[in-house]
This record gives C-alpha cells, structure tokens and sequence, in this order.
C-alpha cells in the first residue's frame, strides 16, 4: 500500500537553474558560463614515475633553470645538494691529480738533473781519473793495515788543508797507494796537490809552481806603497808562512781599501809575472774578505 505523504521536496528547473547560476558565473542573458579548458591530471603511474625521475640524477634533463620542471620544492633541494656534492668531489679528484702530477714533475726534473750531473763528472774524469762516478772506491782495494794507515794520515791532512774533508783526502791516498806509491810518498804529494787545488787557497810559496790563470791566497799585509800610476789605488806586499808577493789593486776593480798589518784572504786574483817574479792583480773578478775585521773582543 503506497502513501500519498512525501517528505521530499520537489525542485523546479528553475530553482536548479537559479542555484547552479548561484555558484557559476552568468552571462548578460544569465545563462551559466562553461570554463572549456581542460584539466590534465596525472594517472597514478605518471606520478610514480615523476618521483623516480625526480630522485635520479639522470631522470632530470635540465637543471640549470631556476626551478626544475616536475620537481617539488623538496626534491629540487635535494637535487641541487647533489649537485654541489658531486662538484666538489669532481674538484678534489681535479687537484689530486694535479698533486701527482706535481709530484712525477719533481721526480722527472730530479733524474734529469741527475744524468746531467753524471755526464757532466764524466767529462771531469776525462782529466780527473779520480772525478769518475762509475770509478771503483780505492778503499775497498787496501788491506785492513793499510787502510787503518790511510785514516789515520787523512785526519792528520785535514787539519792543515782548509777546505778538503778527511774522507776526500782518504780516497786521494788510497788512489796513490793503490797505484803503487808508498805511504810516505802518497802524504807528501798529495798534500802539494790538494794545497794548490783550484778553488782553494793556497801558500804563496807556491804561486810559481801553480799553472792557473787565477788563484786565492790569504796573508797579513806587509807594506803599502804610493801606485805608480792613476789607474792603480793601492800597491803593497801582502805574505804568509811561505813567503811574499806582490799585489796590485785597479782602481777599476772597485775593491775596499785594505791596510797594513791587516789579515785579507783574496780569492780569485789574477796571476802575473813582475820583474821575474809571480804577483797578483785585483781586478773586477776579485773579491776581498777580512777575517778579523768586526771581532769586537779585539
């Protein structure tokens, strides 16, 4: 049995006209106006895949522009976290191996200075048989006597030869020996040798004997004389424990001034022969030093 009652409300077309005209916007004839640009949403699978590709540095195909297409503002702070990281690992490896480079750079210059200082002490030994590198040590040649005999007589040398070690003059002695000179024999010539070496200074008793154009010397300062000429500033006899010479001193050479009675060590002066006798000229090559000079005990 139906019933009549109806607690329903019937709505008119109009009424449902006037309603939605309510929410949407109307025109002039109040008729609804239908927005018909559509609306794209993602499906669920696009939305995964837009998270994986968000998450993978290689899933984005352009990061330089300010914001990254298709990323939230999360994942584009982590992408560009991740950038900066894998630019600051890139420029830690770039200086590692520019540190190895550096270091295989000095290693390479080291050994070519290293050929360079062998050929050149093989040119030496052209001359010098005792200047060769590949020159076995005489030392190992002498028996346990004759090498405790050589030390012995090389400490002695040192102290009297400035400027040579005791191990060189031991390898000079032990050459001579080996080549057959007795001991005795191989103190003395050495001795004269390594007394006249270049470089070093040496007695003026053996200027006339010495065959170089330059030499170094060291002695007390005799006597200073008026120089004959303008060019010259000073001319005196300088001398040691072996005897004296004659030194000139070019005004040119712009040398200090040196005084009677003062010690000098002349390095580099020039050899020359003055009424039949060797003398020395300072020159511009020549330098002058004072061993007692400044000692403020004296």
């Amino acid at each position: 049995m139906s019933s009549n009652n109806s607690s329903s409300k019937v709505v008119t077309v109009d009424e449902q006209a006037l309603k939605q005209a309510g929410e949407q916007a109307v025109d002039k004839d109040g008729f609804p106006v239908v927005d018909e640009t559509p609306e794209f949403e993602a499906t669920v699978e696009q939305e995964v895949q837009a998270k994986v590709d968000a998450n993978h540095p290689d899933g984005i195909a352009d990061t330089s522009d300010e914001r990254i297409h298709g990323a939230t503002l999360e994942q584009e702070e982590r992408i560009r976290a991740r950038e900066d990281e894998l630019e600051r690992i890139s420029a830690q490896a770039e200086i590692g191996t520019q540190e190895g480079r550096e270091k295989r750079t000095r290693a390479i210059a080291a050994n070519q200075s290293k050929e360079r200082r062998l050929e050149f002490q093989k040119r030496v030994a052209s001359v010098d048989p005792m200047a060769d590198p590949e020159r076995a040590d005489p030392r190992t040649e002498l028996t346990q006597e004759q090498l405790a005999a050589v030390n012995k007589q090389s400490m002695r040398l040192a102290k009297q030869l400035d400027g040579w070690s005791r191990a060189a003059i031991s390898r000079w002695l032990s050459e001579a020996v080996v080549g057959g000179q007795d001991l005795t024999s191989a103190v003395v010539n050495v001795f004269e040798e390594l007394q006249t070496a270049p470089g070093h200074v040496i007695p003026i008793g053996k200027l006339e004997e010495v065959s170089r154009k330059e030499v170094s010397i060291e002695g007390r300062v005799e006597t200073l004389w008026d120089p004959s000429h303008p060019s010259i500033a000073q001319v005196g006899l300088i001398a040691d424990d072996s005897g004296q010479t004659r030194v000139t001193i070019w005004k040119s050479s712009d040398a200090p001034w040196i005084e009677e009675g003062e010690q000098v060590r002349i390095h580099k002066a020039a050899r020359n022969w003055h009424e039949g006798r060797v003398s020395l000229a300072v020159t511009g090559w020549t330098t002058i030093h004072f061993p007692e000079r400044g000692r403020w005990w004296e």
